[in-house]
């Protein structure tokens, strides 16, 4: 089966409130208008998810249901995963082996370091330093299963940006 798996760093967050914790932290205004645009952009390209997964800080939770909202994805749908706020990429492999069989495209909302550092591991041809804020990397694979994702070829076929004029 073919899969598709977009790999997204949170949409930009607000340090107004230092009363906050960095897992409470929520959107800024910034963040709040380029969710959606990136979003807008993943539907023009075609990629819909079937499944999205989110770290469950706020800023990530805001994000995907931003994001949902202009995909046509069930906000209900979104999977929480607590275990992905700053974590490194061999947990987001482990959230990831654990998808179903029959889910061709998943969207993983998480932070940095860890989601830059998972997205330069998807194909030796992709190397970005650091993955912006509501940055999306797409990678293609074919596989039977989920659980195969480390071991097969990946090929990126889309890396965008906010900041990234191409369809402004």
């Amino acid at each position: 089966m073919e899969r598709t798996l977009v790999v997204i760093r949170h949409a930009k967050s607000s340090w107004n409130d230092p009363l906050k914790s960095d897992f409470e932290r929520p959107l800024n205004d910034r963040g709040n208008r380029d969710a959606p645009e990136m979003a807008a952009r993943l539907k023009k390209a075609g990629l819909i998810p079937d499944l999205v997964i989110a770290s469950s800080a706020k800023r990530t939770r805001q994000t995907a249901l931003l994001m949902a909202e202009v995909l046509g994805y069930d906000k209900d749908r979104i999977q929480l995963e607590e275990k992905l706020y700053h974590c490194v990429p061999a947990t987001m492999e482990e959230v990831l082996y654990a998808v179903a069989d029959d889910v061709s495209t998943v969207f993983m909302v998480a932070h940095n370091p860890g989601i830059t550092e998972f997205a330069n591991q998807l194909s030796p041809q992709f190397y970005v330093g650091n993955l912006p804020t509501c940055g999306v990397v797409a990678a293609s694979f074919s596989a039977a299963s989920w659980a195969e994702l480390a071991t097969a070829k990946k090929n990126v076929f889309l890396y965008d940006t906010p900041k990234n004029e191409h369809d402004r």
